[in-house]
């Protein structure tokens, strides 16, 4: 929505028994430039298109996510065969739904991380190819 005055989202934090595995999880698949920054510091974080998302220890949570599909991290990337293809080859995850036409607009994929949270794919197209 345009032009609206109500909150921004800031960030996302995802809580973990081991957030420094997360955070490099999340570093190789979305920001594979980026420095590997200090591990010691207490507030791991990686700013991605403009949200924070910030990995936390928490003791309130399990090991692995219970609902996994309650709330998905979501990311629009360019060119989500290259970014599936990329994630397969480096991380191997486990592909909760593959790379398809959502709609004709549209192409999702959904991968699961290391502490079983669902994140979703997205691109936006012209068209329904999905070469």
């Amino acid at each position: 929505m345009t032009g609206s005055s109500g909150p921004r989202v800031g960030g996302i934090v995802l809580g973990s028994t081991d957030p420094k595995r997360l955070w490099e999880w999340y570093r190789t698949a979305f920001a594979p430039h980026a420095a590997p920054g200090d591990t010691q510091d207490p507030m791991l974080g990686l700013e991605l298109g403009g949200t924070y998302v910030i990995f936390e220890s928490r003791d309130d949570v399990g090991r692995k996510s219970v609902e996994p599909g309650r709330i998905l991290v979501n990311f629009e990337v360019t060119d989500i065969h290259g970014m599936a293809r990329r994630l397969t080859e480096q991380l191997n995850p486990r592909w909760v739904r593959p790379v398809e036409a959502a709609d004709p607009h549209v192409l999702l994929g959904t991968v699961e991380d290391p502490d079983g949270n669902y994140v979703q794919l997205f691109e936006a197209t012209d068209d329904s190819s999905t070469s």
